[in-house]
């Protein structure tokens, strides 16, 4: 089967830029809505809402929301906007997970500024992502599709046992890779797969193509987890938009540390046994553990991982006819793995 190709000329932003561009109008439209749904009479609502948009954020979840509804067609004859609404519904899914996740790994930087949690406090972080899920939740109530419902909800839930999954695997190098992609599966791509379906659903397309978009976002998903994961032990802390070495200092389970791990000879495995499942850190531990990752080839590795999930994400594009917003979706999924470049 020939893969989807995206131009090999486009850099990372080139990629996203080009499927902003396809859906521009949609996204400001998204953007109000989200605007507007973060308004509440009270204060301190607004006033962390104003404080995560302005950390910015490259709103890639509704965008393959929108970009979905267009591969598939939508909006048709009547000119709708449920593919708006529900891009609106699927950013707060992700906001309020992001606001719950920093405080359970008291996180103080996000995208680069300080996080929530670190500027109005574990309470109010915890109570505002409670918040924008009831807000999400209000949104696929008045969508009125009981398909919709079922697919976001149930993708609501999955990322909490992806995120719960993590928590017990945590500190655990007995942990296989298999049950690390169980875990980014959860809490990551599964809300990138319920993105892009819906856009299939509000078109009304058949179950094929559902599926299609579906898997798209999975595999998708899946790679952008393992690049950002190998991210926390080579990218400074700019690019990263966090402090760096945050997965190794919380004692995380990722693809780098595995395959270093595995790799290890009995002294490297006590050290990964030490700072990992022991917890027990020095000043000097982050940089040793880089050496080891970069040593034992598990970045690249970890690269090679994600670039099979990005050909299973654009082989899943076949479905639909060659467009613009085909091959934009295709270079998209490149951009993933080019972050790590």
């Amino acid at each position: 089967m020939a893969l989807v190709s995206g131009s090999t000329e486009h850099t990372s932003e080139d990629a996203l830029s080009a499927l902003v561009n396809l859906v521009e109008a949609d996204l400001e439209a998204c953007n109000h809505v989200i605007v507007r749904r973060m308004d509440s009479p009270v204060a301190l609502i607004p006033q962390m809402a104003a404080h995560i948009v302005a950390a910015g954020g490259k709103r890639l979840r509704p965008l393959l929301t929108l970009a979905a509804a267009r591969l598939c067609g939508y909006p048709g004859r009547d000119g709708g906007a449920r593919h708006v609404e529900l891009a609106a519904c699927v950013e707060f899914i992700h906001t309020a997970t992001l606001l719950h996740d920093d405080v359970v790994d008291e996180s103080q930087l996000r995208r680069g500024l300080a996080s929530a949690n670190a500027v109005f406090g574990n309470k109010a972080s915890v109570l505002v992502g409670d918040f924008l899920f009831a807000r999400a939740f209000q949104l696929m109530v008045e969508d009125g599709s009981l398909k919709v419902l079922a697919i976001l909800s149930g993708a609501a839930a999955t990322i909490s046992e992806g995120e719960v999954l993590q928590l017990v695997t945590q500190n655990d190098l007995t942990t296989t890779e298999a049950r690390y992609l169980e875990v980014i599966q959860g809490k990551t791509a599964a809300l990138f797969a319920a993105a892009c379906r819906i856009g299939a659903v509000v078109a009304d397309r058949p179950e094929r193509e559902e599926a299609a978009l579906a898997a798209y976002g999975m595999k998708l998903g899946i790679a952008f987890q393992l690049v950002d994961d190998a991210l926390d032990y080579v990218a400074d802390q700019a690019t990263l938009g966090k402090t760096i070495g945050d997965d190794f200092r919380e004692g995380k389970i990722t693809l780098p540390v595995l395959v270093a791990f595995l790799a290890g000879d009995e002294r490297e495995r006590a050290f990964w046994q030490r700072t990992i499942e022991a917890l027990e850190q020095t000043d000097a531990d982050l940089d040793h553990a880089m050496r080891l990752i970069a040593g034992h080839g598990a970045i690249q590795a970890t690269l090679e991982r994600a670039q099979w999930f990005v050909q299973e994400a654009k082989a899943a594009l076949l479905v639909f006819p060659d467009s613009a917003i085909r091959r934009a979706l295709a270079d998209v999924a490149d951009y993933t793995v080019q972050r790590l470049r």
